[in-house]
């Protein structure tokens, strides 16, 4: 099997913002749980268990991001696209470029604020994503994806 390629270090950071802005989500319980407490006295536990789930969560997504980042890649070879996603349950899907039917690139405001670009590759029956790469990278991919791709279908 070919060595994967490793997503550029920047893909970190993108991660990291992206747990933080999540955790944010985790604030609307807790307002619930203080409201709930002065209105109604409900037990204070609920606001304990709130902060510290707002804390713990986060907390334990940007400990794991070092992990995520050293099992994520992929590999493209004439026959094949290969991703490789997990750290505690891996997954490596394999993609036949016959399969392929379209490669898109996305920039949302965080890949964009890093410089970085997603390569959407879909087939039939699903999408995988490549989840950041840098832009001339990213271009690469998606010429290189097709032409194989395109190569395979002429062939066939």
């Amino acid at each position: 099997m070919p060595k994967l390629q490793q997503l550029p270090p920047q893909i970190k950071t993108t991660w990291r913002v992206s747990a933080l802005l999540n955790a944010l989500w985790l604030l609307l319980p807790l307002a619930g749980a203080i409201l709930a407490n002065l209105f109604w006295h409900w037990h204070f536990i609920f606001i304990i268990i709130t902060a510290i789930l707002l804390i713990a969560i986060p907390a334990v997504q940007l400990a794991l991001i070092p992990y995520r980042y050293h099992f994520t890649g992929y590999e493209i070879t004439p026959e094949f696209v290969i991703l490789q996603t997990g750290f505690i349950f891996r997954k490596q899907d394999t993609i036949p470029t016959a399969r392929i039917q379209n490669v898109t690139l996305e920039q949302g405001p965080l890949l964009r604020w890093q410089h970085l670009q997603a390569v959407r590759i879909v087939t039939a029956a699903t999408t995988h994503t490549i989840e950041g790469v840098v832009l001339d990278v990213a271009d690469n991919l998606r010429e290189t994806i097709v032409h194989f791709a395109s190569e395979v279908q002429a062939d066939a």
